[in-house]
């Protein structure tokens, strides 16, 4: 959690407490109603609270037919969501959207290839997209390097790359090391020639 926060808010250069892995600074009352806030979100989109909340939802319910099997999948699907939503702060990481009805929980290694709950409910196994942005990350037409460039694959156009404001210089902020096992996943789905940074693939006027 100190990695996440460490993004967005100053560390104290102090003296820490006692047992104190590393403290954060804030100014006035606003500050630090901020900077609490969001380590409490933090805290319930990290590991292991989605996980507990979702074994907690279903305790007890069946899974043998598929319409059953179906309403676990819904369950870990909104927990994944809501965790994403804490996480992100309720905005799309590349664009700054931040309308809920127009961002979508997108699982960086999909749900298919995901053995267990837990790498399935990871919080750092998603991002929450804007649809159209989404869209284009589920077909693996876009991915991201570990440092959060963006990678495009020639199978989309100049112009499907112009209208979804994809230009020169376009990163994801915000990533961590801990995004870098399942980004490496969603590359592979993006072939060694066709996958390279924005910058050397597309000449896309601004």
């Amino acid at each position: 959690m100190a990695t996440e926060a460490a993004r967005e808010f100053l560390i104290w250069s102090g003296r820490l407490p006692a047992n104190a892995v590393r403290a954060f600074s804030a100014t006035g009352s606003a500050g630090l109603h901020a900077l609490i806030d969001r380590l409490y979100r933090l805290t319930l989109s990290l590991r292991p609270e989605p996980l507990l909340d979702f074994e907690q939802q279903v305790a007890g319910m069946p899974r043998e037919t598929e319409a059953e099997r179906l309403v676990v999948q819904r369950i870990g699907q909104d927990i994944f969501r809501k965790s994403l939503v804490e996480y992100w702060a309720g905005r799309c990481p590349i664009t700054g959207l931040d309308q809920p009805e127009l961002l979508l929980a997108s699982h960086i290694k999909p749900l298919a290839g995901c053995v267990t709950d837990a790498e399935r409910l990871d919080v750092f196994n998603g991002l929450l997209l804007a649809a159209h942005i989404d869209a284009a990350f589920d077909a693996a037409l876009i991915s991201f390097a570990d440092d959060g460039t963006l990678l495009m694959s020639s199978r989309l156009t100049t112009r499907s790359s112009a209208v979804l404001g994809l230009r020169d210089g376009l990163r994801l902020a915000g990533l961590t090391p801990r995004h870098a096992t399942y980004l490496a996943w969603h590359r592979r789905l993006l072939s060694a020639a066709d996958a390279r940074p924005l910058a050397t693939s597309r000449n896309i006027g601004v």
